[in-house]
């Protein structure tokens, strides 16, 4: 596919294959080394490799964005670094020093530029994988892993603007429990969301909102996004107990809203707490952030404003988070990260 039969306006949310991708290797006991770029293709693994028979995989997901300036940016890449780095303590993988990681990110935007969307036509999505790709026979870490990362082109999320979406509060699936896995972003936390997610859509709801574990009473992720509920001047957003993953969206929204003047708290949100808020959120990297139109649980529905237009304050920091990225506004906390060459 050349660069001339890319239509930037017809682009989606979806996979596209680019040119190039970045591989590096290591076994247990020994220290990272930069990797390399090569053709974008399909990849040779072990049957009895740890990440298909265990699940011993982390993944992140971020974005390059061409700006009003001219550049080129990625938005916060050292948290994504970080992140992957408790991830792979968690599951017992080597950490990706936060070096190699920026520059196998940086290298694969480089040579993979011309698939870069306009401003405001969508972006370069990055997928950063680390995974147990050496053979292992009994429940216990792989002897050898693989870091890679691949890019794709990415068209906004909302076509034809932001439009509010209708959730399902789900009181008989989980997304996590209190000492597993859900505060990373390891790649057995999302197979397990696809039946409710498809089960919510096939009943007319956009995603699934999970409540906690132990009490089935607190909101904890919707889908895979963060989840924000606004009451007059104050946001509430569920509070890091290692069920919830520690989003850099969330984190950037909580920072953005603190500096306009807003409370946030980061709490417990009971469910019917949030039903009677003024407007509701979530966030993540693919659409920044989704308004909610309304929640079901059981046979209640809670509608906000008039379930079709987003909230005032929603739309505050949306445009706020998204002219930083664009560099429509001053970058005065520092987020933005030129890509060498591209800037």
């Amino acid at each position: 596919m050349g660069e001339d039969l890319v239509d930037w306006d017809k682009l989606t949310f979806s996979m596209t294959e680019t040119d190039f991708m970045y591989i590096a290797k290591t076994k247990m006991n020994d220290a990272w080394m930069p990797g390399e770029i090569r053709p974008y293709g399909n990849i040779s693994i072990s049957p009895a490799a740890g990440v298909i028979n265990y699940g011993q995989g982390l993944f992140e997901g971020m974005k390059a964005y061409r700006t009003s300036k001219g550049r080129v940016v990625l938005f916060r890449p050292e948290e994504n670094a970080r992140r992957m780095q408790r991830g792979a303590d968690r599951l017992k993988m080597p950490p990706v020093p936060e070096s190699i990681f920026i520059d196998a990110v940086e290298q694969c935007v480089q040579r993979n530029s011309r698939w870069i969307p306009p401003m405001e036509k969508g972006a370069l999505y990055v997928r950063p994988l680390l995974n147990g790709s050496g053979p292992v026979l009994g429940v216990a870490p792989a002897p050898e892993y693989t870091f890679m990362v691949y890019v794709t082109p990415v068209g906004p999320y909302f076509k034809g603007g932001m439009t509010c979406i209708k959730l399902l509060i789900s009181d008989h699936h989980h997304r996590a429990a209190p000492g597993g896995s859900g505060g990373v972003k390891a790649i057995g936390n999302y197979a397990p969301g696809m039946l409710p997610s498809k089960e919510a859509k096939a009943a007319g709801y956009s995603e699934v909102i999970y409540l906690d574990a132990e009490n089935h009473q607190y909101i904890e992720e919707v889908g895979a996004a963060n989840f924000f509920c606004l009451k007059g001047n104050t946001l509430y957003t569920p509070e890091l107990t290692g069920t919830i993953l520690p989003g850099i969206t969330r984190d950037s929204i909580i920072q953005l809203a603190r500096h306009k003047g807003y409370e946030v708290v980061e709490t417990k949100v009971d469910a019917h707490f949030a039903m009677e808020a003024d407007e509701a959120f979530c966030c993540g990297t693919a659409a920044v952030i989704s308004p909610i139109g309304s929640i079901t649980f059981g046979d209640k529905v809670a509608t906000y404003g008039d379930g079709n237009t987003p909230g005032k304050v929603t739309l505050e920091l949306y445009d706020a988070l998204t002219n930083i990225q664009n560099e429509k506004d001053e970058d005065f906390l520092g987020w933005l990260h030129p890509v060498p060459g591209l800037d």
